[in-house]
């Protein structure tokens, strides 16, 4: 059962994801930066809450005082921060395209980085599904002549944070507290400097703004707790399997909403790690078939 929660967990936040650059094009008069700090700090407000609810402030607590997962969040922040910081800048800038190809390199690097820390074993196929994925990227860079580290730097980020919360036994909803409480005070500082100044975007672009900012912590965070839900119940091969949903979603916005040019030396490049992750997916769907076939 937990699997299968695990699953729908995974998909649900998938799809947010998917969609989210709708909403930050919608605060695109607004600097990546200063959206980073509200992001941060009203998803700290929205997770204290969420707490308080569910009555967990004793865990959270008892968390606090232990240095290692302290240790170990702050750093799951930072990644964490990186990522969302450059997502946010990419999507603005006009690189929605670009931006998603790292969420199609990343479970790829889910299953490398579960064949280092968690001894998975990868299979011949994932083998050249990898090497396929890296044609992919000295493709693009050798052929449409741009090194594409906006992809790099978000499928890493996310791939590391995503293999810090497996192996935290933390539930996601005090994990994600603890990230957002490090990152807090940073935030905080800049967004009252700004504010004391007259030069930030809250309460002095319009009331719209104001409150899509304040939305920034409940897009942000029920998607994270999905995904931090997702990561403690199934393994980080699956993860990576449902993950093509979210890029799928923002590649499509990116061509056809936003009108982001995709000429045919790029989607060569896009090809051929489309084409490691069709390996990838069939492999898995046609071994779990002879799994259950053999228990039949």
């Amino acid at each position: 059962m937990n699997n299968f929660r695990g699953i729908v967990a995974a998909v649900c936040a998938y799809i947010l994801w998917g969609i989210l650059p709708v909403y930050w094009k919608l605060l695109q008069d607004v600097p990546a930066y200063e959206i980073l700090c509200h992001r941060m700090s009203w998803s700290l407000i929205f997770t204290v809450v969420m707490i308080l609810l569910v009555r967990r402030q004793g865990v959270l607590l008892a968390a606090i005082k232990d240095v290692k997962t302290v240790l170990t969040f702050t750093v799951t922040g930072l990644f964490l921060a990186v990522n969302w910081f450059l997502y946010i800048w990419a999507v603005n800038a006009g690189f929605i395209i670009e931006a998603s190809l790292g969420y199609f390199i990343n479970p790829l690097l889910n299953v490398l980085l579960g064949m280092v820390f968690f001894k998975e074993r990868m299979r011949p196929v994932q083998w050249i599904a990898l090497v396929l994925a890296a044609a992919g990227v000295v493709y693009l860079t050798l052929f449409y002549g741009r090194f594409p580290w906006v992809a790099l730097v978000l499928a890493s980020s996310f791939a590391t944070y995503g293999l810090l919360h497996k192996k935290s036994c933390l539930p996601a909803l005090d994990g994600l507290c603890i990230e957002t409480g490090v990152l807090f005070i940073p935030a905080a500082v800049v967004l009252a400097g700004l504010y004391l100044s007259g030069g930030g975007a809250f309460a002095h672009i319009s009331p719209t703004v104001s409150l899509l900012l304040v939305g920034t912590g409940i897009i942000t965070s029920i998607p994270l707790l999905l995904f931090g839900y997702a990561a403690h119940n199934i393994p980080l091969s699956t993860l990576g399997l449902l993950q093509y949903l979210a890029p799928t979603i923002n590649l499509l916005l990116g061509i056809f909403i936003y009108n982001e040019e995709f000429p045919l030396q790029r989607m060569i490049g896009f090809m051929l790690i489309w084409s490691a992750l069709a390996l990838f997916l069939v492999e898995n769907l046609v071994r779990r078939f002879r799994a259950k076939k053999t228990l039949v």
